[in-house]
């Protein structure tokens, strides 16, 4: 009786949980180095076919309005190869380790019960990918350099770095709040599209009471605190948390954690501006 429950219960899982828990042992979760080199080799041809748009479009630009040629073509198609190789392994590597851990370790913190590990692992992921976002490390030191051209702060590369730091942090603690939230969201089954309203809501107070010099990058960073890293972690997350829970549909369900959390910093920027003001 005990085998037979154990082994329905392991069928109820998700399968990708399983390879990753090492639970399916069957051929088809063995993947043979011939199958992973087709495999990368048609995500390579998948991120060929979404970059070609981009470059059609420079290309076009630059030759038919522009007619001028190309600067350092050598060294332009270099890079273009470069972003190739570099979107490809991204690709792959999410779908062969990001996604399948998120959604293993949503599964396990859902199967145990614990409420408080599974809200502090989620506040502890958004604000971890966040502050290691490539994206948001770039705004921060333009936001740094406006401040500093707009006589916010003062002309100096400590004062820089220290204002750069402050909202990467706050941005940071906005996502895990968030991120937090979404969880509760997913859990109690609140419907995602009076969360949205009301956050914009707000935003669209608290816009009227923001210095101007702030506004757009409160707008911006929640923008760029989903790109590269955060992403695919917390939409793992929210589609393995909602696979574990009971009366929840991942495609329903486990959908929105992105939306979310990219409320939270522009909620949380402009009232980094007024409190700061």
């Amino acid at each position: 009786m005990d085998e037979a429950l154990a082994r329905c219960e392991l069928c109820s899982m998700p399968r990708v949980v399983r390879l990753v828990s090492g639970l399916d042992r069957s051929p088809l979760g063995t993947r043979s180095g011939m199958r992973f080199v087709v495999s990368l080799l048609r995500t390579g041809l998948d991120s060929a076919r979404e970059l070609a748009p981009v470059v059609g479009v420079v290309a076009f630009f630059q030759i038919a309005v522009l007619r001028q040629p190309f600067p350092n073509m050598a060294e332009m198609v270099l890079g273009l190869v470069l972003i190739l190789i570099g979107l490809t392994l991204f690709v792959r590597g999410l779908e062969m380790g990001l996604f399948p851990l998120g959604e293993s370790m949503a599964w396990d913190f859902a199967r145990k019960a614990h409420l408080g590990w599974l809200l502090a692992f989620a506040f502890a992921l958004g604000f971890g990918t966040t502050v290691a976002e490539p994206a948001l490390i770039a705004v921060s030191r333009e936001a740094a350099a406006a401040a500093a051209l707009s006589g916010v702060i003062a002309r100096s590369g400590e004062a820089a770095a220290s204002y750069a730091m402050a909202l990467r942090a706050t941005v940071a603690l906005s996502v895990g709040c968030a991120v937090v939230f979404g969880v509760l969201r997913i859990i109690k089954g609140w419907p995602l599209h009076w969360l949205i309203i009301g956050g914009y809501g707000l935003v669209a107070g608290l816009t009227e009471l923001a210095p101007p010099e702030i506004i757009g990058i409160a707008y911006d960073s929640g923008g760029v605190t989903t790109s590269t890293i955060t992403g695919p972690w917390v939409t793992a997350l929210g589609i393995g948390l909602s696979s574990a829970s009971r009366g929840r549909r991942p495609r329903v369900d486990g959908v929105g954690l992105i939306a979310v959390a990219s409320l939270g910093p522009i909620l949380f920027v402009l009232l980094y501006g007024i409190l700061t003001q």
